[in-house]
This record gives C-alpha cells, sequence and structure tokens, in this order.
C-alpha cells in the first residue's frame, strides 16, 4: 500500500504543474523553484525530528506524511522521478548499509 500511495502521490504532484497556480499550493511550490522546495522540505523534516523526541505518536505520524510530501515536491521540481529514487533503494537492499555507505566514501 504505501509505495502505492507515494507513487500516486508523485503522479498527482507531478500534474498538478499544468494546474493554474493560484488553486494549487503545490503548483504555487514548484513555480517558486527549487530553492523554496527545498526550504520546505527542511522545514518539514526539523519539524519531524521534534516530534520524534518530544511530541505524540500522532504527531509524528502527521510531520512525517507532511516531510514525504514535501519531499516529492523537491524531486519534482528536480526533475527526479520517484521511480528512479526506488532504483537507488532497490539497488541497496542487502548490502549492509555501513557497507554501502563506505562504497561512497562517506563516514
Amino acid at each position: 500500500m504505501g509505495e502505492k500511495t507515494l507513487e500516486k502521490l508523485a503522479e498527482t504532484i507531478k500534474a498538478r504543474r499544468g494546474e493554474i497556480s493560484g488553486k494549487s499550493y503545490t503548483r504555487q511550490l514548484l513555480d517558486a523553484g527549487t530553492e523554496k522546495c527545498a526550504k520546505k522540505f527542511a522545514e518539514e523534516a526539523a519539524e519531524t525530528v521534534i516530534a520524534a523526541v518530544s511530541q505524540s505518536e500522532a504527531a509524528l505520524t502527521a510531520e512525517a506524511a507532511d516531510t514525504l510530501y514535501h519531499l516529492l515536491v523537491l524531486l519534482e521540481s528536480r526533475g527526479v522521478a520517484l521511480s528512479d529514487v526506488f532504483a537507488v533503494l532497490e539497488k541497496r537492499m542487502g548490502t549492509s548499509g555501513l557497507d554501502e555507505k563506505a562504497s561512497r566514501g562517506q563516514t
């Protein structure tokens, strides 16, 4: 269910590009550019962290949903398909997270 929901949301976000800006928050974000989309994503990610450490599970769940939405808007602003993200995750499956990070030169 989750993957299909994300795919459907990504498709809806992509479709919003063609709508009249004033009628769609998503379109307004996309029209504002990648920098605005990135700032909104960062804001929502910070709110998710705060909810994780000091708020209820319901608050964390709501903030996580907002974060996922804003991540999808950010990806759309750069023309990155969700399927491409899934492909990277699929490729990483079965590899230790530590090994995968080491292969990218990250600590």
